[in-house]
């Protein structure tokens, strides 16, 4: 019963305070005297005005007889363009249009600017984790290798990605290796993501590995594994455990520090949260948008690991 009175308590004290913050902002906000119009915002995430269908070229329009089918029939009479799936006609039969005019329109929702920025911060976190812990894991078993040249490879290898700034390796994988190479925007954003991230991911695994205790592999080499067989079914299984919550912070990280690849072009949700800003005069409401969906991936993948770590445990 105490117990519960005190929780009770607690919450009412989280409330408050989170009441408190929500009232500041509001007050803050009516000192600048700013209007909230956060109206503006739902067509950037999910635009439901009609798409207009246009004319290509210049020409006559020939509406079908039950008006389920438009076709413009160019001038020089050598093209026609022909639209079957409309919801509203625009012209009538007979009439003469002229290239880029509204023949019809379509309704239907699309993705908005915003959400857009989103699935390719989205699409361009997924990719660099993957080739993180791939490389990561790689540079983290190097780090630990018996073979000096792997070891100081590696070494050097990390000092330098994490001694160097993200934004200045965005731009050397852009505008140095992308160009050499022949990448593209996302393929160099990707990259110098990935590359970023292995090196912290690296020393996450290597120090994963150390601490698992030496006879680990002493008792598997003499069960006759081999050392790749021992740290595949050993080692790193338990190492994978123990490095779980840091490897979730640095995945976090990574997705937070996507919003550099911005600076290259690749119209992430950064990128679109600027570009609506310019087109809506709205920044308060642009930038909390961005936040909550920045908060939303970052949330998802810290429920995700707290499940797997949960599950992980349980099968101990």
């Amino acid at each position: 019963m105490v117990k519960t009175s005190n929780n009770l308590l607690w919450y009412s004290i989280l409330f408050a305070i989170l009441l408190g913050l929500g009232y500041s902002i509001i007050l803050a906000s009516q000192s600048i005297q700013y209007t909230w119009r956060w109206e503006r915002i739902v067509p950037y995430l999910i635009n439901t005005e009609p798409k207009p269908i246009l004319s290509p070229y210049d020409g006559t329009v020939t509406v079908s007889a039950n008006a389920d089918a438009i076709m413009v029939s160019s001038d020089d009479g050598e093209s026609a363009f022909e639209v079957k799936v409309f919801s509203q006609l625009e012209v009538e039969d007979g009439d003469q249009v002229f290239e880029g005019d509204v023949i019809a329109s379509l309704s239907e929702w699309r993705l908005g600017p915003i959400a857009n920025g989103l699935l390719m911060t989205l699409k361009i976190s997924i990719v660099s984790l993957f080739f993180a812990v791939v490389i990561g894991l790689f540079v983290g078993l190097a780090r630990i290798s018996s073979n000096p040249i792997l070891k100081h490879l590696s070494m050097l290898y990390v000092e330098l990605v994490r001694g160097t700034p993200l934004l200045v390796q965005i731009f050397i994988f852009y505008f140095f290796i992308g160009t050499v190479l022949e990448l593209d925007r996302f393929t160099a954003g990707a990259a110098a993501l990935s590359v970023f991230a292995a090196a912290y991911v690296a020393e996450i695994i290597r120090s994963g590995i150390q601490s698992v205790p030496v006879g680990q592999m002493e008792a598997a080499r003499s069960l006759g594994m081999t050392y790749v067989q021992a740290m595949v079914y050993i080692i790193l299984p338990q190492a994978f455990k123990r490095t779980l919550p840091p490897m979730a912070g640095q995945f976090i990280t990574l997705i937070k520090d996507s919003s550099l690849v911005s600076v290259i072009s690749i119209t992430d949700l950064t990128k679109a949260g600027r570009e609506v800003v310019s087109g809506t005069f709205a920044p308060f409401e642009v930038w909390f948008t961005v936040a909550l969906l920045y908060l939303l991936l970052t949330g998802s993948l810290s429920w995700l690991v707290n499940k797997l770590e949960k599950r992980m445990a349980s099968s101990d």
